[in-house]
């Protein structure tokens, strides 16, 4: 069974050989094949490189188009910086007030240099493996691309001084992702992911009225251009797993200060969860036999449709024998999970 066929059974709650690796890869994934971030981020075929190499060694099972969360935002016209060695930001809010709003303007992705370079990642996975491995493509949703452009300080009171703002800034982020995750699905894109990291700093009444609907839009959008969605929200969401649920999302990433067991148990066969044990505290600064444990946990807490990733990106700076113990917790334990 290749993990193509592990995934894609998986998700379904289809017996497989063995519990697919969902592991996360960026920054280590430039480190492990020696190159620099910011050299990574800007050019598709390194990242594509790191990406394949990583998985065949490690037992990863999806091949992901994720670098950073400023690819649109760079594309919208926002200042971004891209440091030696190290993530791209923003340098300033872009649209620092109401009158800014203006300044936005839908951008075809084959026309944005940056989004354009995320296609051809997707595109260039597909040429490469074929059905061997899923492809993971990747946006910001509407929430979190709203406080990149805006700034989450920013975001966080226009949402309550601002309705009709915040309502025009969120609308425009979900279209222009739309357009982004049709772009790569075309490309060849199996998987969406949706990264909504700011929504987690929010309340459960708030994240209905200013996240819940964004995201179901996008999602369903991928949905009807056949592909599967992701959801991604790093940080505590415990009190927003029935809202993520009912997104609609296909997999839902939860981090590991998330009750894994909980939302397995909410999201039952309506979801798949993916997690979730600690990127820093188990897989960077633990000892191999640290990971053992914290992946068997997870394994042990699973149903037939569950996923094991570490609860956000692997750190950069991982040693290899963790990530390869990773590996050998799920292969020790294929029977059970």
């Amino acid at each position: 069974m290749n993990s193509y066929e592990r995934v894609m059974n998986r998700i379904h709650g289809i017996q497989v050989d063995r519990i697919p690796n969902l592991c996360i890869l960026m920054t280590f994934a430039a480190k492990y094949t020696g190159t620099t971030y910011d050299k990574y981020v800007k050019d598709y075929r390194l990242l594509v490189e790191g990406n394949i190499r990583c998985c065949e060694d490690f037992g990863i099972d999806l091949l992901s188009a994720i670098s950073d969360p400023v690819r649109e935002a760079a594309d919208l016209g926002a200042e971004v910086v891209f440091p030696f060695d190290d993530v791209p930001y923003l340098q300033k809010a872009y649209v620092d007030s109401i009158k800014d709003i203006n300044k936005l303007h839908f951008i075809k992705p084959e026309d944005g240099r940056r989004m354009t370079d995320r296609i051809a990642a997707v595109s260039l996975f597909r040429e490469k493996i074929g059905k061997n491995y899923p492809v993971l493509g990747w946006v910001e949703g509407a929430f979190a691309e709203a406080c990149d452009l805006h700034t989450v300080a920013k975001m966080m009171i226009s949402i309550v001084d601002e309705p009709e703002f915040s309502s025009d800034l969120l609308n425009f982020c979900t279209e222009q992702a739309i357009l982004f995750a049709q772009a790569q699905i075309d490309a060849g894109a199996d998987f969406i992911g949706i990264g909504d990291a700011a929504a987690s700093l929010i309340s459960k009444r708030m994240y209905q009225k200013w996240v819940f609907p964004y995201e179901k839009r996008i999602i369903e959008a991928v949905h009807a251009r056949g592909a599967k969605a992701k959801l991604h929200i790093c940080g505590n969401t415990n009190h927003l797993l029935e809202g993520l649920l009912a997104t609609g999302a296909d997999m839902i990433d939860i981090d590991w200060m998330v009750d894994f067991d909980k939302a397995v148990r909410i999201c039952g066969d309506k979801a798949s969860i993916c997690g979730n044990f600690d990127p820093v505290s188990v897989l960077l600064h633990g000892s191999t036999k640290h990971v053992h444990e914290a992946v068997t946990a997870c394994i042990q807490k699973s149903k037939d449709n569950t996923f094991i990733a570490a609860g956000c990106e692997v750190p950069g700076k991982t040693p290899v024998e963790n990530l390869l113990m990773v590996k050998q917790a799920i292969f020790d334990n294929k029977m059970t999970g």
